[in-house]
């Protein structure tokens, strides 16, 4: 029988508030992890998902910073392992928000908030945490990309180039940091239903369905399934990758 079992791992999710991040923070608990919640402003949210991680069995801490400063990851490192140890998985799932138009349109400071919060994070994570990890001889580093960095399509410019040059960091990473046992991968989600979608009930879009082989939107829970799994031993073999989990709507070409 094939089993995800993270028991005596912690892990590390940035953005873990936010509408994937939650999910995720879930679904490492409920495969055993010990789970450290990065958030920016959600305190609430934060606490809220630490008592659940908690009525699991799991230890869990809160965690506040701003990912685009080195010196406020390398504080939450300090505070992360203070509270429950090394941290074994990192899961680059925080990005700024911000709202899309067209390159002649988009304000420059648009395109440096991305590059901040997608290259900028995904380095000093890697400064903070996989020196650590190169000790124990074992590590996780996932980023949390998107299927907008293989679609570039009008409006996404500002995106797709902060996740476009994550893609560059992380790929190069993988072949750095290899030998020391750690895998480096990303996960690349399409247009997903989340919480909000469910309140809101907009769950369908036809238009963008119909593009999509499996001819529907996935799920918050499918893309934190593709995340425990890179977690797990069963990817022990896969590193440098980025995969899609979107129904098929972009496909990596060879």
């Amino acid at each position: 029988m094939v089993n995800i079992d993270l028991s005596g791992k912690t892990a590390l999710v940035t953005g873990g508030t936010g509408q994937l991040g939650r999910v995720m923070v879930r679904t490492l608990a409920e495969c055993g992890a010990n789970v450290v919640i990065h958030y920016n402003s959600n305190e609430e949210k934060a606490l809220e998902l630490r008592d659940e991680i908690r009525s699991l069995g799991r230890h869990s801490a809160i965690v506040r910073a701003d990912i685009t400063k080195k010196e406020a990851i390398f504080a939450m490192k300090s505070e992360a392992e203070g509270e429950l140890g090394p941290v074994d998985i990192v899961i680059a799932n925080a990005v700024v928000q911000y709202a899309w138009t067209s390159v002649l349109e988009q304000a420059p400071e648009d395109y440096v908030s991305q590059f901040e919060s997608c290259v900028m994070q995904s380095v000093y994570l890697a400064k903070a945490f996989a020196p650590g990890m190169i000790e124990r001889s074992w590590g996780r580093i996932i980023g949390i990309n998107t299927e907008c960095a293989m679609q570039n399509d009008p409006t996404q410019s500002a995106y797709v180039a902060g996740k476009r040059g994550m893609d560059g960091v992380y790929r190069v990473l993988a072949k750095e940091i290899g030998k020391h046992g750690i895998t480096v991968n990303q996960v690349a989600p399409g247009w997903t239903i989340s919480e909000r979608d469910r309140e809101n009930h907009t769950e369908r879009s036809e238009g963008y369905e119909s593009a999509v082989p499996l001819r529907r939107r996935g799920t918050d829970q499918e893309i934190a399934n593709a995340v425990v799994f890179l977690a797990s031993d069963l990817a022990s073999f896969i590193t440098g990758a980025f995969i899609p989990v979107n129904g098929g709507n972009v496909m990596p070409t060879i």
